[in-house]
């Protein structure tokens, strides 16, 4: 044990991580959001972050390794964040997180679809994600056939399903 961690306990040692308030929501909102700039992350989230916390946070992932940063070759103001293979590897976590959460919390059907499908497709479907994720953020050659949806292209359709149907509900 060193003197900046409490214990090296694992479950300890990943709520130092992941334990504040933000850090999992931004990390959501890269993987299954795709946002990778600042503007994204701070105006895409539903929970509201605020800009100080979110530069907090991102620094803090980056100085974690879960995250890079590098210019936009779009844009020189702006910077896009990567994943790195060890946030990547939180799509798992992140699925049986959203499968607990299904089970025991109020949750909206619209925002928990997302959830009841990566835990219906399971592991092959959590790595076929992975592998988009490391072609996205490291340049990793994709897996995937081309003109193939992409996981999270069927997540999103999924959602939007769901939002259209609730909404064609309450104009009947």
């Amino acid at each position: 044990m060193t003197a900046e961690h409490r214990s090296g306990c694992p479950i300890n040692l990943s709520l130092e991580v992941f334990g504040d308030r933000w850090s999992l929501i931004i990390l959501r909102d890269m993987i299954f959001g795709g946002r990778r700039h600042f503007r994204e992350l701070l105006n895409g989230s539903l929970e509201g972050i605020a800009s100080n916390i979110l530069a907090d946070r991102l620094k803090r992932l980056m100085e974690l390794g879960l995250l890079t940063k590098a210019d936009d070759p779009s844009h020189k103001q702006k910077a896009i964040y990567s994943l790195t293979e060890m946030a990547i590897t939180l799509v798992p976590i992140m699925a049986q997180l959203g499968a607990w959460g299904r089970v025991w919390l109020p949750v909206t059907e619209e925002l928990s679809i997302r959830a009841e499908l990566l835990e219906k497709g399971g592991p092959p479907l959590w790595d076929q994600f992975m592998d988009e994720l490391r072609h996205e953020h490291l340049g990793a050659p994709s897996k995937s056939p081309s003109g193939t949806p992409t996981v999270r292209q069927q997540l999103r359709a999924a959602y939007e399903e769901v939002v259209a149907r609730k909404a064609e509900a309450t104009v009947d």
